[in-house]
């Protein structure tokens, strides 16, 4: 696998966090030492590609209700041997929304974040290396729901917290955009 777009990619991105900031290490020592971090087969492990999609005004963003996690989530995937992670953020993204007005809003990281996905029949516990890439897309498009959500949904930023359960990186991801969205507008 070919890393070094990834390790380029990790190496200029400036995390706002603590949290952030030990995940990038995490993440650099990780894609140093497995060569195949980019496969679902590595165990332990491995490197998922997400979107983290909002309406052109901010204030909004799309969440899919997973089917096997049951909870409500950024879209994203495997990279499954891709090591153009922002290429399989999107595909990932088009594939569970059906957006045909999705368009990144920067080619950098926008977010960086491991979390252990349970054990699920042969599968054991293992941890998701998750970039995440922002877009913009229009709310008012169609959407069509994947066969791997319950749900998807155009959600106020203000009313992620109670749906996600606080989940720390939607949280995360959330403040980013309302900061970017006010920064725009000075």
């Amino acid at each position: 696998m070919n890393s070094k777009n990834l390790i380029a990619k990790l190496s200029s991105y400036f995390p706002q966090s603590k949290v952030e900031q030990d995940f990038k290490s995490s993440f650099l020592e990780f894609v140093h030492t497995y060569d195949n971090c980019f496969e679902r087969t590595l165990r332990i492990g491995h490197i998922t590609g997400s979107a983290w999609i909002v309406n052109q005004s901010f204030d909004k963003a799309l969440l899919t209700h997973h089917k096997k996690l049951n909870r409500w989530l950024q879209l994203g995937g495997h990279a499954d041997g891709e090591s153009d992670v922002l290429k399989v953020s999107t595909k990932e993204a088009i594939e569970e929304s059906g957006l045909s007005s999705l368009k990144p809003h920067s080619l950098e990281i926008f977010d960086i974040d491991i979390h252990t996905i349970p054990a699920r029949g042969v599968e054991p516990e293992h941890l998701h290396y998750d970039i995440r890439f922002l877009f913009v897309a229009d709310d008012m498009e169609e959407l069509q729901i994947s066969s791997e959500s319950k749900d998807l949904a155009w959600i106020n930023i203000e009313d992620l917290a109670k749906l996600t359960e606080n989940n720390e990186s939607i949280s995360r991801m959330a403040k980013k955009s309302m900061a970017l969205f006010a920064g725009n507008k000075q």
